[in-house]
């Protein structure tokens, strides 16, 4: 049977700040949901940080309107909720007044898949906060790409002949399908950069779906800073995809990545429990794991991938990075470069105080008269 999972998240309130959603907007959302759960095969609800997060199973295809609506109208009630008790950011991720048919460039994340279910279809969504889309790039790469953090593009024969990646250019909305092996210092050079080129989706050579990831600038679509991007992904696993392990592994290097507290840090991506709420401690931010089995569309699970105890010291060595870059204080690589900082009109409005007190440079600068004015002692 073919089957579609949407992952669709937004971020419409938290408590005395970025923290976390409260119970009755949660509450607000998945009554929304479950009012219409006919249009869904199953669905589960959960939050990441101060995003929300729909899971959803149906027959209705990607960017179907009624689904994106649904997604839209629990977020619409949840943002009611979050006005109602004074929480920060009400609403913060719903950038468009009505809904146009697709939640895409609307502010809400999507990431979706669909495809021919398998006799034990396996898949892990992997949800982000208080970072951007571009904080999967490096484990996606570990996953599809680096032997060494996966030894089954090895001795899996599917992974073992590559895979395809589509790369999009966040900045000017285009896209590239780059194909394995060739194209991977292509690949490579691409993934440098994450502020600007993210993977996309990644299918196999015949076109299986495999992984798809939400990647919409909320910047680019408000004009200024709304609050980070905070993308999910889905991820398809075992058999001839990634062994669900794998897919795990490679978040246990906390690698760093741009976002943090007003969008303009970088700080490590560190693995947290199922609903953890964003810390104080200068929002470090946080991925979580979501695994699911499926069977004719129902779901079971979630497990908490990131709840067994060695994922405690993957979170103790996120901590101690965190604290390193964080006594670099404001001085780069801790913050980002002006391009990509979130506050950049602050930024720049403040730098005007330092050209205004630019003077041009000529021979008779104070450096060029002491020049001139100094002589030899012999």
């Amino acid at each position: 049977m073919k089957i579609t999972v949407s992952v669709i998240k937004a971020d419409v309130g938290g408590i005395g700040g970025h923290t976390r959603p409260s119970d009755n907007l949660i509450q607000a959302v998945r009554d929304t949901v479950n009012a219409s759960s006919d249009l869904l095969i199953d669905h589960y609800i959960g939050y990441c940080g101060d995003d929300v997060h729909i899971v959803m199973s149906h027959t209705h295809g990607v960017d179907n309107e009624k689904i994106h609506k649904l997604a839209y109208d629990a977020f619409v009630a949840g943002t009611a909720v979050a006005k109602n008790e004074g929480l920060y950011g009400a609403g913060q991720d719903l950038l468009k007044d009505s809904f146009s048919g697709n939640v895409k460039g609307m502010g809400p994340g999507v990431a979706e898949l669909e495809f021919e279910e398998r006799p034990n279809e396996a898949f892990t969504v992997f949800a982000a906060d208080k970072t951007e889309p571009g904080c999967f790039n490096y484990p996606m790469y570990r996953l599809f790409v680096d032997a060494l953090s996966n030894t089954g593009l090895i001795v899996n024969k599917s992974l073992a002949k590559g895979v395809d990646f589509h790369i999009m250019d966040v900045e000017e909305a285009t896209i590239a399908k780059l194909s394995l092996w060739q194209d991977k210092p292509v690949l490579e050079a691409a993934l440098m950069y994450p502020g600007r080129y993210v993977i996309s989706s990644i299918t196999t050579k015949d076109g299986e779906p495999i992984m798809d990831a939400s990647t919409d600038r909320l910047h680019n679509i408000a004009g200024t800073y709304v609050g980070k991007d905070d993308p999910v992904c889905i991820v398809r696993t075992q058999k001839m995809f990634p062994a669900t392990e794998e897919a795990g592994s490679v978040f246990n290097n906390p690698h760093y990545v741009a976002g943090n507290t007003r969008g303009s840090h970088n700080m490590p991506l560190m693995p947290v429990k199922l609903n953890s709420a964003a810390t104080i401690n200068f929002c470090i931010p946080i991925v979580q794991s979501l695994v699911f089995s499926m069977h004719d569309g129902k779901f079971t699970g979630p497990f908490d991938g990131f709840s067994t105890p060695d994922w405690d010291y993957v979170r103790e060595q996120a901590t101690i990075k965190a604290l390193a870059i964080r006594s670099q204080g404001f001085i780069h690589p801790a913050t980002l470069v002006p391009d990509e900082l979130e506050y950049a009109e602050g930024y720049k409005d403040v730098m005007t105080g330092l050209k205004e007190k630019m003077v041009p440079m000529d021979s008779k600068s104070d450096t060029s008269e002491r020049k001139e004015n100094y002589e030899d002692p012999d």
